[in-house]
């Protein structure tokens, strides 16, 4: 935490505009420091008051007895500014600006406050979080520079979750469900508008911190990479779980996000792509980026996803199964040893397979629970467990189940969580430190999230191991983009090893004429011209031909009709037939924020109805391509239906991987490209890119 040391563990902290009132935002962070344990200097500062909460105030900055090292600003508007101008001045190392009214409000006048802010702070060596920041609270350190309401009712409970924001009010309210679980907190710090210190720089910070087993986020813009990255490294290393919820998944939200922040917003698939590259696990809402915090917190190292179910109801066994299948977590198939040995136990009437139904056996034996989970827990197959105890009550010993399932837990060291509605029931089992949900399907959705988010962290780590992500999204341009012709944009993919159509540029009727006999008809004629990116409504693309007259004639009549739109003519390309068996796309672009991105997907001219596709950023593996292949929805026909034989995903995966490194390649200068279609054939018989247009830096 060495760089922003200042901002999470100051030895001095003063606050302009401090106030005796606990209720303002002036005084709520006095009243913190004093309450959380802060052991630093505290320095009030308000001209009209000697003393604030009991410690001695001064009229400014410059009667300081020396400079602190970080400065609460809990003034107002134009105020802030000069505040800031002072703390530069006088040596401050950090400024936390709580004032409004700046970039989130108006993006040309209130955005060049924020920068004369910074300039004067950077001028002076000092850095700024805010303005608009809700500010910083370490639980640890007892650096609470904060005047969150949430804090007013919390002791100190610290813990080793940390809660990053842009938001003040998404900074806290986490915090509040993790104290309903009883989870405790270290560091919970809103950034605001991110002017100087972001969110990303500040979590790269608190990442180092070995208290810290959970960093959660909450972003509405990303307006660079660069820290975030290097957090995704940081965390990687010290196999932190990073979870994410990042804002303006539609375009409602993210207008409203654009209008609370003033910073442009993503591309929603993008920030999915990007998150998944770097191992951070994307939260859907709100309770999906605290559900599973208990199970980050176990310090489980699971190695798979196959799932047992344990329950005294038939219906929670169905149902978990129903869950634990549309999650994609297979119930496990236990060993015929296993069934056995539970059939030796269990009544005749209960269930030995996989969810396990213990029916209402469980009343009348207690020790059911004990006797089955060691030999539950002998199963090699078994990667996570679910208990559901739907209702107990007076006859069912429910202490007993709880010690038992705990015991079992420690034995297999395995994720397991319990299903309980009852509080009384979910107490008992809470009180041996078992993970509990309302139901199977949270339950459920719990061990989905932390065991895909761990196999996500490991596949990341692997492919960190391998190469490393391109540091800079921008390429060099002095002259914009330019497109190059279909010929041109064959050849480009040939000299990287991407396989193309065979194919002739010609210049003339007669070298279209030999180009037929070369290749054989029927062939495919389309007009060349590097001004022309869709050939098909201008009638430049011809199919099938069967005759050297006709692709002699055909020649004739596109130039015809390029010249006359007034493109560039630059011959005709007659290309052999392609064959396949399903026609697939492959795009990519460079995104002003994230870099080189690669689409693929369902092909052809639907391309833009269906819209089945996933994305890729740039350095991926043949495994990952083949991963996100898996993820479309048209993806059970590669495998091949009713005897088709299936298709050459390897072929197609490989391509993919190419075009990744072609984005990648600086010196290529490639903007953007769209093959559409790629012929994919069966396996073995690869895949074929037919039509091509690539643009280029200038």
């Amino acid at each position: 935490m060495s760089r922003l040391r200042a901002a999470l563990d100051p030895r001095s902290v003063a606050i302009i505009g401090a106030s005796d009132n606990h209720n303002k935002i002036g005084g709520r962070p006095v009243h913190y420091l004093d309450k959380f344990g802060f052991k630093g200097k505290i320095f009030p500062i308000n001209p009209t008051r000697s003393d604030v909460q009991g410690h001695k105030c001064y009229p400014s900055i410059a009667d300081l007895p020396e400079a602190p090292e970080m400065v609460i600003v809990a003034v107002a508007g134009d105020n802030a500014i000069g505040a800031v101008e002072d703390c530069a001045a006088r040596g401050v190392k950090v400024a936390v600006v709580m004032a409004s009214g700046f970039g989130e409000v108006d993006a040309v006048a209130g955005k060049a406050k924020e920068r004369h802010m910074v300039e004067v702070a950077h001028r002076a060596g000092m850095r700024i979080v805010g303005p608009n920041s809700q500010g910083l609270a370490n639980f640890g350190t007892g650096a609470i520079a904060s005047f969150s309401t949430m804090f007013m009712d919390m002791d100190r409970a610290e813990g080793h979750v940390a809660m990053l924001s842009q938001s003040g009010a998404l900074s806290t309210v986490p915090v509040g469900f993790l104290r309903q679980k009883g989870i405790g907190v270290r560091h919970t710090h809103a950034t605001g508008n991110d002017a100087d210190v972001t969110v990303g720089e500040l979590a790269v910070a608190v990442a180092e911190d070995p208290e810290v087993k959970l960093l959660l986020l909450y972003l509405e813009s990303i307006p660079d990479t660069k820290y975030l990255e290097e957090l995704a490294a940081v965390a990687l290393d010290r196999d932190l779980p990073i979870v994410a919820l990042k804002s303006g998944r539609t375009e409602a939200g993210r207008q409203a996000a654009q209008s609370h922040t003033g910073a442009l917003a993503n591309e929603d698939r993008v920030v999915d792509a990007f998150f998944e590259h770097h191992g951070i696990w994307r939260a859907p809402d709100m309770r999906g980026l605290v559900e599973a915090t208990e199970l980050y917190l176990k310090g489980w190292k699971p190695r798979g996803r196959r799932l047992v179910a344990i329950s005294n109801s038939g219906a929670v066994c169905v149902m978990t199964a129903d869950a634990a299948t549309s999650a994609g977590m297979p119930m496990a198939r236990l060993a015929p040893e296993t069934d056995k040995k539970l059939k030796g136990i269990l009544p005749t009437f209960a269930t030995t397979t996989n969810p396990i139904d213990l029916t209402a056996a469980l009343l009348s034996n207690s020790r059911l629970f004990g006797d089955i989970l060691p030999v539950i827990a002998e199963d090699p197959a078994a990667d996570a467990f679910l208990i559901g105890i739907p209702v107990a009550g007076p006859g069912y010993d429910v202490p007993t189940f709880a010690r038992d399932a705990a015991a079992f837990g420690k034995q297999t060291g395995k994720p397991l969580v319990v299903a309980a509605t009852q509080k009384s029931v979910a107490d008992e089992f809470a009180a041996e430190g078992i993970s509990v949900f309302p139901t199977e399907v949270e339950g459920v959705a719990a061990l989905h999230q932390f065991l895909s988010h761990r196999e996500l962290m490991a596949r990341t780590r692997g492919r960190r191991a391998d190469k490393a992500r391109p540091v800079s999204p921008a390429i060099a341009s002095t002259g914009g983009t330019q497109m190059l012709n279909e010929a041109e944009s064959l050849a480009l993919l040939a000299a990287h090893g991407i396989p193309v159509v065979p194919h002739r540029l010609c210049g003339s009727r007669a070298e279209a004429i030999a180009a037929f006999e070369a290749i054989g008809g029927p062939v495919v004629v389309k007009g060349c011209s590097a001004d022309i990116a869709h050939k098909s409504e201008l009638g430049l693309v011809k199919l099938g031909v069967a005759t050297r007259e006709a692709t002699g004639d055909i020649y004739s009549e596109m130039e015809e009709i390029i010249r006359k739109h007034g493109a560039r003519f630059d011959g005709v390309i007659v290309a052999a037939m392609a064959g396949g068996r399903r026609e697939i796309m492959i795009g990519a672009h460079r995104d002003p924020v994230f870099g080189p991105v690669v689409a693929m997907g369902d092909g052809g001219k639907y391309v833009e109805v269906f819209r089945d596709t996933t994305l890729l950023l740039p350095p991926f593996t043949q495994a990952d391509a083949i991963d996100a292949l898996q993820r479309l929805r048209f993806a059970p026909l590669f495998a091949g239906v009713r005897g088709e034989p299936p298709m050459d995903v390897t072929a197609l995966s490989d391509a993919i991987v190419k075009i990744g490194a072609l984005m990648a390649d600086p010196a290529a200068k490639i903007m953007s490209l769209d093959l559409n279609p790629v012929m994919l054939d069966s396996a073995g018989k690869g895949c074929v890119v037919v039509d091509a247009v690539v643009f280029r830096a200038a």
